[in-house]
């Protein structure tokens, strides 16, 4: 009996140490602020920005070398159908793909090639559509997934999100109807960037730890924008003065909204049941008479006891990199572009947000026509309604602009792309529900900010 105990013992105090000190690297390198060179990041984050300094004139050029790959290699493996990709658990997701797939990798390298070269119709190929795929978010993407696609698992497999959840569960489920897990979704997106958020999601559903309805609240709801991009939007549009109460008030139109976003379709009306291959893998309830710490810290020790090896954990992260690095970035050059064609060559936008400019006035906003289209252009990324507002003179209507831009959440360059793709269930046509909703509830919270503030 004796040597059992002992045994256990120390397999109870190995677990121990097995979740603490990943848990640990993964909380400071995904959950911790760091102040580098003025700017507020995360230590993945430190990462991609190296990455991005040290080879920054070379990723554009890689990125068409990786969209060339992958139109190539999805084209001979549809067609040839080779052993060695149809029998294989890690080839064979990546390179079938389907009709869509194909064409979208395809097309995804054709824009490519157009953008870097700048060469064919100039809708395509100029540097505010194209180019902006390619020379801005593509380079983004490619270095933040590398990182964070290696690194998730220290953040997500060794026990971290089952200990937080177990703390935050008696908040998280009244307040957001979400289990206290998702908090770390939330702090991923807020210190760092918002498509980490949605990864760490898109993980956490594929493993039965979310519902679909909780996956789809969190992806579009809890993947606010990082502080860090905050504070660029407010400096290109004008008011990086006013970067404190701006903050405030995007931290406070996205709190109110999270609260009620859940509780409207189409969010509530989405099946509370888990992702079909793996079925549900979690329990959070906590037994009477047992301490919420010490039942989190005894969950967790669970989880990295069962942790996989090493090798492993560096093949799923070698995986998750790859299929984002072949399968989303053509994803985003094709509709990425598109989205900002729209935007930047048609008066779609303009035309939509008529019934916008009469809200407007009515709240008090100076160049109300002007202000408009920039609240809906969002929807095509999320960047654009500062570059197109930074020109409006008036500074109340230029912080309403920010702050919803930031609100919204679903800009399909990124965020909107990712989600579609992953196996969470949100359709194209939710998405544009779902952001119509965000953008009249946070609205009128962004405009008293901005009548106090601004």
């Amino acid at each position: 009996m004796s040597t059992m105990y002992k045994g256990e013992e120390v397999q109870a105090v190995h677990s121990g140490w097995k979740f603490i000190i990943p848990s640990l690297i993964g909380a400071l390198l995904f959950l911790t602020p760091v102040k580098i060179n003025g700017e507020i990041t995360i230590g993945v984050g430190i990462l991609a920005s190296w990455l991005q300094s040290t080879f920054g004139e070379s990723i554009p050029a890689f990125i068409l070398i990786l969209l060339g790959f992958s139109a190539a290699a999805t084209l001979a493996a549809t067609i040839l159908k080779p052993a060695v990709v149809l029998n294989s658990s890690f080839f064979r997701p990546l390179f079938i793909t389907g009709p869509f797939g194909v064409i979208i990798r395809v097309l995804g390298f054709i824009v490519g090639l157009m953008a870097f070269y700048q060469i064919g119709p100039e809708a395509i190929s100029s540097r505010d559509t194209g180019g902006v795929v390619l020379y801005d978010l593509a380079p983004v993407l490619l270095t933040w997934f590398l990182f964070a696609g290696i690194l998730l698992p220290l953040l997500v497999e060794f026990g971290l999100m089952e200990f937080v959840g177990s703390l935050l569960n008696k908040i998280m489920r009244p307040l957001f109807t979400l289990p206290g897990r998702s908090s770390i979704d939330c702090m991923a997106s807020w210190m760092g960037a918002a498509p980490v958020g949605v990864l760490v999601t898109m993980k956490q559903y594929d493993e039965g730890y979310y519902t679909k309805r909780e996956a789809a609240v969190i992806a579009t709801t809890f993947s606010i924008a990082s502080v860090a991009f905050s504070l660029v939007v407010a400096n290109v549009i004008g008011i990086g003065e006013l970067f404190l109460p701006f903050y405030l008030a995007v931290s406070t139109a996205s709190i109110v909204a999270a609260i009620i976003m859940p509780r409207i379709p189409p969010l509530s009306r989405k099946a509370d049941t888990y992702y079909e291959p793996v079925g549900k893998q979690i329990d959070d309830h906590v037994p009477e008479g047992v301490s919420l710490i010490k039942w989190g810290y005894q969950e967790a020790c669970r989880k990295a006891h069962k942790a996989g090896s090493i090798k492993k954990l560096a093949a799923n992260g070698a995986g998750t990199v790859l299929d984002i690095w072949l399968g989303l970035v053509p994803l985003v050059m094709t509709l990425g572009t598109l989205a900002l064609i729209i935007a930047t060559y048609t008066p779609l936008f303009e035309i939509i947000s008529y019934p916008l400019i009469p809200v407007l006035a009515l709240l008090g906003l100076p160049e109300a026509s002007a202000a408009a289209p920039t609240i809906l252009v969002g929807f095509a990324d999320m960047f654009l309604p500062a570059v197109l507002g930074a020109g409006i003179e008036s500074e109340l209507t230029r912080f309403v602009i920010a702050g919803i831009s930031l609100t919204q959440l679903i800009y399909m360059s990124e965020i909107g792309i990712l989600i579609l793709r992953s196996n969470i269930p949100v359709k194209f046509g939710e998405l544009v529900l779902i952001f119509i909703l965000r953008t009249i509830i946070t609205l009128p919270v962004i405009v008293v900010f901005a009548h106090l503030f601004a």
